[in-house]
């Protein structure tokens, strides 16, 4: 592994943790590791490591670094922030992850934000159960957001049928959060002129939209809390399935914005399959993951400048399918790999150009 790129790794990471020169080194060493094996598979990424030592140490090291390394508070959100350029307001997806290791569930609540071209992760929550998120978990983390950003910053939170409930829709109207979420087409609305009909009524509708006011029911205390009423907007996709939303904001425009949703899947994908392969790693423990998960955005915010550096402003070329033949990141990606391997200097001189020095607003991480 080039020195170049681990003086480079360490010196931009240096003023934000507070790590040993020893555990810094193996900190950039997992992040270029994860880059060059294409997994974050210990095991894999300890053949990365240059110098005399045998893989057995290398991967040894790893597994004390992640025993006794954890970083806490949120950092790392600022951090991505400035790393994407994304000025605000921005638009945020909130989903899960989930898979399973032998018989332990990992299951992750994120907090995505999405660009015209870029979707990556900015916080997340380790849920120590199978199944969806509760109420109390989904306002843990966007409170959390909400302390470092405010809601100012979000132009829309983007959510799926999961992410329902008098409780949260009630914590987002407060909040002032707008958003689009979809929900099922049993569910029942009361028009204004007090008349009932089920959402998927809606779709008999030219235009499929209207404004609305919510009965009581699932959301039953909303008129009791004098909050808003709600939008909602309604189309029938090319499979046939409906698709129904719920938005604080305008009901024509939000079947248009909840396409933008999709890029949290897309970010799962690289994450997965299509970049890192983060399915592969053997860690359960949520200290150990949330560690992984880390070193693993900041590889993705990394193949990203990478990408603007490589392509610029050109448009990806769309192939006869109608599919782009890469998506960004993956024109990154792999941009960035070649570049570690044959031009350690130009992977270099991105991530220093990318990465800040200090964030006025951030708190220094804990250091378990």
């Amino acid at each position: 592994m080039d020195r170049q790129i681990l003086t480079a790794l360490e010196d931009r990471l240096s003023p934000h943790l507070t790590l040993s020169k020893s555990r810094l080194r193996t900190f950039s060493w997992l992040i270029v590791g994860m880059i060059n094996a294409r997994t974050v598979n210990l095991s894999h990424i300890a053949s990365q490591f240059s110098g005399a030592a045998l893989v057995a140490s290398s991967y040894r090291r790893l597994q004390r670094f992640f025993q006794h390394t954890s970083f806490d508070g949120d950092w790392l959100a600022l951090v991505v922030a400035r790393l994407m350029r994304t000025n605000t307001p921005r638009y945020l997806a909130l989903d899960r992850t989930n898979w399973k290791i032998g018989k332990k569930n990992v299951n992750i609540l994120m907090l995505a934000v999405l660009t015209r071209r870029t979707r990556i992760p900015l916080m997340w929550m380790m849920l120590d159960k199978r199944g969806g998120s509760s109420t109390a978990e989904r306002i843990a983390l966007m409170d959390r957001y909400l302390r470092l950003f405010g809601a100012g910053s979000i132009k829309l939170l983007l959510c799926d049928r999961e992410f329902i409930g008098q409780d949260w829709i009630a914590f987002l109207q407060k909040q002032d959060i707008p958003f689009v979420v979809r929900v099922r087409k049993s569910a029942l609305v009361q028009f204004e002129d007090g008349t009932l009909y089920p959402l998927g009524s809606l779709l008999h509708k030219p235009g499929g939209y209207a404004r609305l006011k919510v009965l009581p029911g699932r959301f039953a205390a909303m008129a009791d809390w004098g909050l808003p009423a709600l939008g909602f907007a309604a189309k029938r996709l090319a499979n046939g399935e409906p698709l129904i939303v719920v938005s604080n904001m305008d009901p024509v425009k939000a079947l248009a914005d909840y396409r933008k949703r999709w890029q949290i899947e897309c970010l799962f994908g690289d994450s997965k399959t299509r970049g890192l392969n983060l399915e592969d790693t053997r860690l359960t423990n949520p200290k150990k993951l949330n560690t992984l998960l880390t070193a693993m955005t900041l590889a993705m915010a990394w193949a990203y400048a990478c990408a603007r550096e490589s392509h610029g402003n050109k448009t990806v070329k769309t192939k006869t399918h109608g599919y782009r033949y890469k998506s960004w990141f993956r024109i990154g990606f792999d941009q960035l790999r070649k570049w570690l391997l044959h031009r350690p200097d130009k992977a270099a001189d991105i991530w220093n150009k990318q990465f800040p020095r200090r964030l006025s607003k951030q708190k220094m991480p804990g250091v378990v």
